[in-house]
């Protein structure tokens, strides 16, 4: 028994110098050699068979124990070179952190579509869908469908640009909400859907006005809808927009769709309703137009107004942006000054 405890003491002394490499592949060599499936320490566990019981479990517990230590220094020496590997790379690659830093510039949301998003985001908080129509629209749908015949006077009201006697860049976007109607029947109601887009309209170009501009349209058809419930609507959209301390105020007006229709303003933020150069002394900002939906619309697409009401709303995005922001000049929005544009990033 002794000579092979001696045969081990050596087994390990040898095999500990042998693991002070400076070489992965060599240390991994040396761990297969010595712990290897054919290595001394699995032929030293082979011979504990014809051991008698006491000798064979001592002699077990030495085996093991080199083992143990064989296995703890290969361990401990692939630590000692992983890290030593590091040192070396990060001192190959030094990287001088006082040089500045590249200055990343970074794009943002262009303020129009910042205001569509908040808007949009508001009214699916409400429970509506978005939906989108073509620019290109019919004249079936961009007037016909919405109570505005070739003879009706309120044509003029949108001066257009046709791109032949039948199809024209829609004025409105309006069209969806006719589009839609058409497509559902009273078993899908409520229909509640908001419907952001651009649109055209042979309009002076000057400080508030555009031949192009986005708007967003919010429309709702269920039973037993009213007046109330579009002024409860258009009230949380006005206290979203402007502050919470926003009031808003209906005055009669007239649209082709809707019946009765309302202009509706909002107690100015500037002055709180007392009068200034922004309210023009009034105390109230105009900011959409809104209307129960007329009784044609909803028969030409099907619905029975006896059964079943609605109302719309529909906004400019350039004049809430222009309100929301203090913008004076609507061409701001479209000729791309980044000057203009940095001061919405968020």
């Amino acid at each position: 028994m002794s000579e092979q405890h001696t045969l081990l003491e050596e087994l390990l002394a040898t095999a500990l110098v042998e693991v002070q490499t400076d070489d992965l592949k060599s240390l991994n060599d040396v761990r297969v050699k010595y712990l290897g499936k054919k290595g001394p320490i699995q032929e030293a566990m082979k011979a504990m068979k014809g051991m008698e019981p006491e000798a064979r479990k001592e002699f077990g517990q030495l085996v093991n124990t080199v083992k143990g230590q064989i296995a703890a220094a290969v361990e401990n020496r692939l630590l000692e070179l992983e890290q030593a590997a590091i040192a070396q790379r990060l001192a190959n690659e030094t990287l001088d952190i006082t040089l500045p830093a590249q200055n990343l510039h970074t794009g943002s949301i262009h303020p129009l579509q910042q205001v569509v998003d908040d808007i949009t985001a508001f009214f699916r908080s409400m429970g509506y869908e978005a939906a989108e129509g073509p620019e290109v629209e019919t004249d079936f749908y961009n007037f016909e469908m919405l109570n505005l015949p070739h003879d009706h006077p309120a044509r003029d009201m949108q001066d257009s640009f046709y791109v032949d006697p039948h199809r024209l860049l829609r004025t409105h976007t309006s069209g969806v909400q006719a589009r839609t109607f058409e497509s559902r029947t009273e078993a899908q109601l409520p229909i509640k859907v908001i419907c952001p887009g651009k649109v055209y309209r042979r309009d002076d170009d000057d400080a508030t006005h555009s031949h192009q501009f986005m708007q967003i349209e919010a429309f709702i058809v269920d039973e037993n809808i009213s007046m109330a419930n579009l002024k409860g609507t258009l009230q949380a959209l006005a206290r979203h927009l402007f502050g919470a301390d926003r009031e808003i105020r209906l005055r009669p007006s007239f649209f082709p769709f809707t019946e009765p229709s309302v202009e509706v303003d909002v107690s100015c933020a500037k002055c709180n309703g007392a009068g200034c150069n922004v309210c023009k002394q009034t105390g109230w900002i105009e900011i959409l137009g809104a209307g129960l939906i007329h009784p044609n619309v909803l028969t030409m697409t099907g619905f029975d107004p006896q059964k079943v009401s609605g109302f719309a709303l529909g906004m400019g995005v350039e004049r809430i942006a222009m309100l929301k922001y203090g913008i004076e000049d609507i061409r701001h929005f479209y000729v791309n000054d980044l000057r203009f544009l940095n001061q919405f990033k968020r």
